[in-house]
């Protein structure tokens, strides 16, 4: 299969349904959205199975799909206008500044595509690697965040299959983070399903960027041009596998973790990277003496004093690392490695976010490929999280089948989570590795025992 079986049938911008007179000051940027102006838009959808038109309905139950999401996104919009901007950059000369802002108003809205594929939901979810052509149920294609001055900062692309209906969703990554961004998915979700004449959102966005104390907008980043900070980069050829782990699976490694590392405070989550880290380290054949990390993006909102409110909208998130070198890590037990993470989240503390957020202001840094936390040869980065209310949406077309992700931010030993579909503490895991280390992978005794639950 190839991209060219996703052709696009409409495309039109969608604004919120009435003004808010508080969106006419620019929304500024905080350090953590500015530090994601190099990187892509978060691209996620799900799969839902194909609305059938009743025998006596004259009604194209696409048609009457496609406009109920227009008017849904856009009262949606009247919370999350930001969505609704572009960006911005205002620079002067004297005195010398340069910022970077959402602008709510010189923007046509936000994008809305309806697509169609000659394929079925089978052909999306054959077994092993997930179809290149799922990249095209996306908008956006390897658009970085600072082409939002540019294009629209939220689209949503409905694909048309034989029997299925594919809702992907872009979102600028300097706009929003992945709880932010499943916030609005939740809500468009829940405007849907019949709150026409109100958004019926039960949880608002908190729209007021954090600045730590003493600091406000950053008025003065260190550039004079973007290309001073922009890096487009392509990963190499890469497998995308989902790997499954039933809830009893997790358990079992929790409960192995916890037993070897003699500790009852070892999380699922960490259990099961710890897992995956070993394992993908001991795929790729490495030498014994290299420092290996496992990255973690982890949600800073509970973690600062005071906390923000889990409505925050915008990135508050922070990278933190395990470490290790290869030999250490494969030749210590599996609980070893799960208690190294963790204590690197132990270690992540309000002193430990404040203390990023007054360094960066000091030094502002553009993540990039080349940025060591994310981007370590011998490491493995962890995103996205299983408690993300991912199967919660619904669209009139019942529970989604399954998710899938687009193109954005894939690399060696991207590694992302989802719950898994049946609930339960199950997780669901995407997997991007160069061939010859998938095959390795797949055959891994330790990997394919903890998947089963044979650990």
């Amino acid at each position: 299969m190839n991209t060219s079986t996703v052709q696009t049938i409409s495309e039109c911008f969608i604004k919120p349904q009435y003004s808010v007179e508080k969106v006419k000051p620019p929304v500024h940027l905080a350090a953590w959205d500015l530090a994601m102006l190099s990187v892509h838009y978060i691209q996620k959808g799900l799969l839902f199975i194909k609305p059938q038109t009743k025998t006596n309905d004259q009604e194209n139950p696409v048609e009457s799909l496609l406009n109920r999401l227009k008017d849904s996104l856009s009262l949606t919009l009247v919370q999350f206008y930001p969505l609704a901007g572009r960006l911005a950059t205002l620079k002067q000369e004297n005195p010398p500044s340069y910022s970077v802002y959402i602008d709510c108003n010189n923007s046509p809205g936000a994008k809305f595509i309806h697509a169609i594929a000659d394929l079925t939901i089978a052909d999306i979810l054959l077994p092993g690697d997930v179809p290149v052509v799922v990249q095209s149920f996306f908008d956006h294609d390897r658009a970085i965040n600072h082409d939002g001055h540019s294009m629209s900062l939220l689209s949503i692309q409905v694909t048309e299959l034989i029997d299925g209906i594919f809702i992907g969703c872009s979102a600028n990554h300097a706009v929003v983070d992945g709880t932010s961004y499943w916030h609005f998915f939740n809500s468009l979700s829940q405007t849907f399903r019949g709150q026409e004449k109100n958004p019926g959102i039960s949880q608002a966005p908190f729209l007021k960027r954090w600045f730590p104390n003493g600091h406000g907008p950053m008025h003065n980043l260190p550039f004079s041009h973007h290309d001073q900070f922009i890096r487009r980069f392509e990963p190499p050829p890469l497998r995308e596998r989902f790997f499954h782990f039933s809830s009893e699976s997790v358990a079992k490694l929790k409960a192995k973790a916890n037993s070897e590392s003699k500790s009852t405070k070892i999380s699922s989550f960490q259990s099961v990277s710890a897992l995956v880290w070993r394992c993908v380290i001991r795929a790729r054949r490495l030498p014994h003496d290299p420092e290996t990390t496992l990255s973690i993006i982890v949600d800073n909102r509970s973690r600062i004093n005071p906390p923000l409110p889990i409505e925050y909208f915008g990135n508050s998130v922070s990278v933190l690392t395990g470490k290790a070198t290869v030999g250490e890590l494969l030749d210590h037990r599996f609980g070893w490695a799960a208690w190294r993470l963790h204590e690197a989240v132990e270690a992540h503390t309000d002193a430990a976010v404040q203390q990023w957020v007054e360094k960066w202001i000091e030094n502002p840094l553009i993540n990039t490929r080349h940025e060591p936390a994310l981007y370590n040869p011998n490491g493995v980065l962890v995103a996205s999280s299983p408690r993300f209310r991912m199967y919660e949406n619904e669209f009139g077309m019942g529970k989604a089948v399954a998710i899938r992700s687009g193109y954005a931010n894939k690399r060696d030993g991207k590694v992302m989570f989802y719950p898994g579909y049946e609930g339960g503490g199950s997780m669901d895991l995407e997997v991007n590795l160069p061939p010859e280390t998938m095959v390795a992978l797949e055959s891994d005794e330790e990997f394919m025992d903890g998947l089963n639950g044979k650990c």
